[in-house]
């Protein structure tokens, strides 16, 4: 293992933390938004089984919580120990929205989470309402700032390179917030984790109807759970569209690589719904097209045309090239106090990280050799199997959730009766929302490699100068404090839900199943 390159082991470090906080993070969204909804039930109606159904919701939410400050706050140490020369480069801009978070969003979240547990017999109804709304907006204000930091990453507008100090700065912070990568990207997240809150409500709603246990809170909660459910849903694919959009805009490379699509279409693009992606041929067999469909995501057009996998390469062959010549002037001019780029370089300096792909090939780029150029382009290229069928997974399971939560809101809503096959259903679905956010994840983030500022800053070149063997250590103590974390979260978990809610107002005592079949 220590035969493995500094950037590799980082970048698994960096994955696996990422994906096990990310765990905790949907959720923390949907939950935040469902206890407010329930408690607003019971400030309205004044029945105390909405009230007994937002304490035992908001006990899992506050274990859920715990993890996710606990999980998350060692990401943020990572990119000054394992990602130093990152910080450096881009910190005067990523570090912006970041800070925000903290100071606002995450302050806001963590203080009101206080009063919602230790506020309810010390504050009055309408005051306990306003601190559990609070408590959701400082949720959903946390996943704005950190999405606005990480969409900079993909699209890293409001920003320009500075030759005197040799790094990126901060030119336009209304562009940063503004970007409309952050926008989609949040809008689509945050209903994700929606749909990811609805699932867990539901889903543990329904093992306690099928057991006939806390059945007054149960079917409440899942009433609650599918008509929300449903709404963050269809949301999760009418938003994804537009992120789609962005993408198609701003990550050419990207949507190509989701599509194995090698050549440029005629337009409009198709989307290709199943196939098998054959690397080593540059082509896909038994391709199943959908007309049209790709084009109008990716372009919003009939006319324009969606660019392959090899005329991309050929293009950012073009900007490594292009790219040379600014970074040779850098070489000679750059890093002093009167530094000043030449104005027939400042389209070459827009190229600069395109050249940087370089250096993994051999430090002195500038003396790159035609084939050496050509290796730089094809490292533009992400995995293309995995993002494709992490994409296709993701997808099927969006309107997997669709379906499930449509069916289970129409049967509640025309107090239909509903099957024990279809409860069971609803049951082991709950996890399935957190393999389409990881798969999300995955799609977006795995996506932009080589780039860990798009088209700006390779991510081999992010990485401290530090020993491969103090990050396996690293690695090897955040997986066994993530697998204890993991093994304390879900023993709390399942100890809380056998407890379950307040069965004292609920009208489940001695109720039996059958009370249950609306």
């Amino acid at each position: 293992m220590l035969d493995i390159d500094v950037a590799t082991l980082s970048r698994l470090q960096f994955a696996l933390t990422a994906l096990y906080h990310f765990l905790f993070v949907p959720l923390t969204l949907g939950l935040s938004l469902l206890l407010a909804i329930m408690e607003s039930v019971y400030v309205m109606t004044g029945r105390v089984v909405w009230r007994d159904a937002t304490k035992f919701w908001g006990t899992l939410f506050g274990i859920n919580f715990a993890m996710g400050v606990a999980t998350g706050v060692t990401m943020e140490f990572q990119f000054g120990t394992n990602w130093a020369h990152y910080s450096y480069y881009v910190g005067d801009i990523f570090g912006v929205p970041l800070a925000i978070e903290g100071l606002m969003a995450f302050f806001l979240e963590a203080t009101f989470v206080g009063l919602f547990f230790f506020g309810w017999k010390r504050l009055s109804k309408v005051q306990h309402l306003v601190v559990t709304w609070l408590v959701a907006l400082g949720s959903n204000f946390s996943a704005l700032w950190i999405l606005v930091a990480n969409s900079w990453m993909l699209n890293p507008v409001g920003a320009r390179f500075n030759p005197q100090t040799m790094r990126m700065e901060l030119t336009s912070f209304s562009e940063v917030l503004f970007n409309p990568v952050a926008q989609s990207k949040f809008v689509h997240t945050v209903s994700a984790g929606y749909v990811t809150g609805a699932m867990f409500v539901m889903s543990i709603g329904a093992y306690y109807m099928l057991r006939g246990r806390h059945v007054g809170v149960a079917r409440r909660s899942v009433t609650v759970a599918a008509s929300f459910g449903l709404a963050s849903a269809l949301s999760v694919v009418v938003l994804g569209d537009e992120s789609g959009y962005t993408t198609g805009l701003n990550q050419k490379m990207k949507i190509a690589a989701i599509e194995a699509m090698w050549e440029t279409e005629p337009a409009p693009a198709s989307f290709t719904l199943f196939g098998l992606p054959d690397v080593a041929n540059e082509t896909t067999k038994y391709g199943v097209k959908i007309p049209w469909v790709l084009g109008l995501i990716a372009t919003r057009s009939i006319d324009t045309p969606v660019e392959g996998i090899k005329p991309l390469v050929a293009n950012a062959e073009k900007r490594i090239r292009d790219g040379l010549p600014a970074y040779a002037w850098l070489e000679k001019e750059g890093g002093g106090p009167t530094a000043e780029v030449p104005a027939e370089l400042e389209a070459s300096i827009g190229d600069l990280g395109y050249a940087f792909l370089l250096k993994r090939i051999r430090p002195d780029i500038e003396n790159a050799t035609d084939a050496q150029i050509h290796e730089a382009a094809l490292s533009t290229i992400p995995d293309v199997p995995v993002l494709f069928w992490s994409f296709r997974i993701m997808v099927a399971l969006g309107f997997y959730f669709i379906a499930l939560f449509g069916a289970y809101f129409y049967l509640v809503s025309r107090r239909g009766q509903i099957q024990p096959w279809f409860r069971k259903l609803a049951m082991y679905s709950l996890p399935l929302p957190w393999v389409a956010a990881e798969l999300g994840w995955i799609v977006a983030e795995y996506g932009r490699q080589p780039w860990i500022i798009d088209g700006v800053l390779p991510t081999f070149l992010g990485v401290s100068k530090v020993p491969a063997s103090n990050v396996v250590f690293s690695l090897l103590g955040f997986v066994l404090f993530y697998t204890v974390l993991a093994v304390i979260d879900l023993v709390l978990i399942v100890k809380y839900v056998r407890i379950g809610p307040s069965a004292e107002h609920d009208g489940s005592i001695k109720q039996p199943v059958q009370a249950a079949a609306n």
